[in-house]
């Protein structure tokens, strides 16, 4: 059963939360958190501290470290963040277009990571892991919020929503995207404890949905120092990993689409001839294909839109294999364009569903890529299966939205 654990959150004030608020390091880049350089309370001068050095330092120096940390202790300091005085767990619910999905923040076991409890569905990349590690060790905090899915679960959803309507939000703003972020402080020791003992009893696992490279680094972190000797009781603070569950009935999942460099030396004709013996193809025109159903396709290429539906036999009934990223690795990435990994292949690139159609379209348009792919999401249900069997997922499948923002809650170990 999932352990999870209430702890001495570093929060915002209340007038300064929606300022310090960001999204999370990984879905920004450098030159966009560099934006918000001004900007004394946001929180990327902690997560993405490399803007506050010269462009020439490596974002992997110790020195990026270094200054995050000093960033984090000033907005201590000047009590821009205060920590709460009693462990607490927190509700954080998001509004993104009219739907709503709420979870509870908390400190979800490291035991339970490495025993399979928190279930995975990605690979993690060693490069990626060590800057996290850096982070949080040098830090002393876990700053970024992993994103976990648990099967709904009643008596845990009855706490959360009677606490949301007897007690008012201690944070409501709406960020410049238009979602809207509401956050509740449980701070009531008979609650937090049934709450505590309700996720042992009725909650059997619970799933990564984002954060994978969050969760590994913490889990290596918490490995250090219970091999240095800082482990007496288990309960330490770096022995958990600072989460936000949702059920899995709230949740949605975007497309995540595919674009590639060139044709490997292929005419445009001629990849519409190969592909024809993998897919039934409609030519649609100018207007953008998002994909209705499984095993559907959009593709853009030379200035106009198909529809591709795959063939009888270019998928496996496996968990894995029925997934429309593998039909389109396995037949089109793979073996026509001569794309193997493409986790390191730079021919390759991905698009988040939240950018749309049309941001797919432009990357075709500007001369930057040659073909894009629209697939149809991933759903839930086949997130939990492909991690109960224990398989992984092809790269880039999933897309969460709305994203959680870092800074409304640090997690010190």
């Amino acid at each position: 059963m999932a352990k999870i654990t209430p702890f001495k959150g570093v929060r915002p004030t209340k007038e300064h939360a929606a300022e310090v608020a960001t999204l999370p390091y990984d879905v920004v880049s450098v030159a966009e958190a560099r934006e918000f350089r001004k900007d004394p309370y946001n929180f990327y001068h902690v997560t993405r501290s490399e803007i506050d050095l010269q462009e020439s330092v490596d974002v992997h120096s110790q020195q990026v470290y270094d200054m995050a940390k000093e960033n984090l202790d000033n907005m201590i300091k000047d009590r821009i963040l205060s920590q709460d005085t009693e462990p607490s767990y927190y509700i954080y619910e998001l509004v993104m277009n009219g739907r709503s999905q709420t979870g509870l923040v908390c400190g979800s076991s490291i035991d339970d990571y490495n025993n399979g409890i928190v279930k995975k569905h990605e690979f993690t990349r060693p490069e990626k892991e060590q800057d996290r590690i850096n982070h949080i060790a040098t830090v002393g905090a876990q700053t970024g919020i992993v994103f976990l899915a648990y099967n709904d679960c009643e008596s845990v959803q009855t706490i959360i929503e009677e606490w949301k309507k007897e007690h008012a939000p201690t944070y409501d703003f709406t960020a410049s995207d238009g979602i809207r972020h509401i956050f509740w402080v449980v701070d009531n020791y008979p609650k937090v404890a049934s709450i505590t003992w309700h996720f042992e009893q009725d909650v059997p696992c619970t799933y990564i949905a984002d954060g994978h490279h969050r969760a590994a680094s913490a889990a290596k972190v918490c490995k250090e120092m219970r091999d240095n000797g800082y482990s007496i009781d288990g309960d330490e603070s770096f022995n958990y990993f600072v989460t936000c569950i949702f059920p899995a009935s709230q949740l949605q999942i975007m497309d995540y689409n595919r674009v590639a460099k060139d044709l490997n030396g292929m005419t445009p004709d001629e990849f519409m001839h190969k592909l024809e013996n993998i897919f039934e193809i409609t030519k649609v025109g100018s207007e953008p294909v998002k994909p209705a159903r499984l095993h559907d396709f959009g593709m853009y290429l030379n200035g106009s839109w198909y529809k591709l539906t795959a063939k009888p036999g270019t998928w496996t009934e496996d968990p894995i294999g029925i997934l429309d990223v593998s039909i389109l690795q396995n037949n089109v990435l793979d073996k026509l364009l001569d794309i193997k990994d493409p986790r390191v292949n730079k021919r390759v690139d991905f698009v988040g569903g939240i950018r749309g159609m049309e941001g797919l379209q432009a990357r075709v348009d500007n001369g930057d890529m040659a073909v894009a792919f629209s697939l149809y999401p991933v759903t839930i249900k086949q997130l939990f299966d492909i991690a109960d069997s224990g398989n992984v997922m092809p790269p880039k499948s999933t897309w969460f939205e709305p994203k959680l923002r870092d800074g409304l809650v640090v997690y010190m170990i």
